[in-house]
């Protein structure tokens, strides 16, 4: 096994992570034709995980259950598991306890966290982005929220070109994915698949110079 995969990776939430996922290499999953880039993992195949993951075409995962719950979003092609097909743009939350057995007829990019809910958020979600409504938001930003619990919430954010954000601290954290254009703030320049994990309290004063789009999760981490 890979030593990356045996020791805790990303696990100290008090540091500000960011992982450029590019810049990474495929590494093997315990299934042929699954490969991943871990972001944070416990050293366990079972614990905590939060990864890029990648199925082959015909890849099947064996039916397993997800002991406090599996969250996804569809980066490229379709996914796919007994309950139906998802596309890319497609964000999925399956409960804790769930199970399912997960394949890929034609392959699949996702971004995958795993066993990191509240055991009382027993909400499952299916939400195929593509077809959702945009709302405003603050100054020029529109929101499109895919999921809230006791003061986390996740959501798209669409930036338009130039929007300059005001100053903000992060209460529970802040997660994010780049899934277009370029993300920006004081500390530097996130592209496209860039992961910035932020911890509670912190702060930042975001913009972009490019339409870019976000997939945010607040409120989560420990405070």
């Amino acid at each position: 096994m890979n030593p990356l995969l045996t020791t805790n990776l990303n696990m100290d939430f008090s540091q500000r992570v960011v992982i450029d996922s590019n810049e990474m290499n495929w590494l093997p999953s315990p299934l042929e034709g699954v490969t991943r880039k871990p972001l944070a993992r416990e050293n366990q195949e079972s614990g905590h995980a939060t990864s890029i993951v990648r199925y082959q075409a015909g890849s099947h995962f064996r039916a397993h259950s997800h002991p406090k719950g599996k969250e996804i979003f569809v980066l490229a092609g379709i996914f796919s598991d007994e309950t139906g097909d998802y596309p890319a743009g497609t964000y999925i939350r399956n409960p804790p306890g769930s199970k399912h057995s997960p394949f890929s007829t034609n392959g699949c990019t996702l971004f995958v966290k795993l066993n990191q809910f509240d055991m009382q958020d027993t909400q499952q979600v299916r939400v195929y982005t593509e077809t959702q409504p945009w709302q405003q938001g603050i100054g020029g930003l529109e929101v499109m929220s895919l999921h809230d619990f006791e003061g986390q919430h996740t959501a798209l954010v669409k930036w338009p070109a130039n929007e300059v954000f005001q100053p903000h601290r992060h209460f529970g954290g802040e997660e994010i994915l780049v899934l277009s254009g370029q993300f920006e703030d004081e500390h530097g320049r996130y592209p496209l698949n860039t992961w910035i994990r932020s911890p509670h309290q912190s702060e930042h004063h975001p913009f972009v110079k490019q339409e870019t789009v976000i997939l945010v999760k607040v409120g989560h981490l420990p405070t």
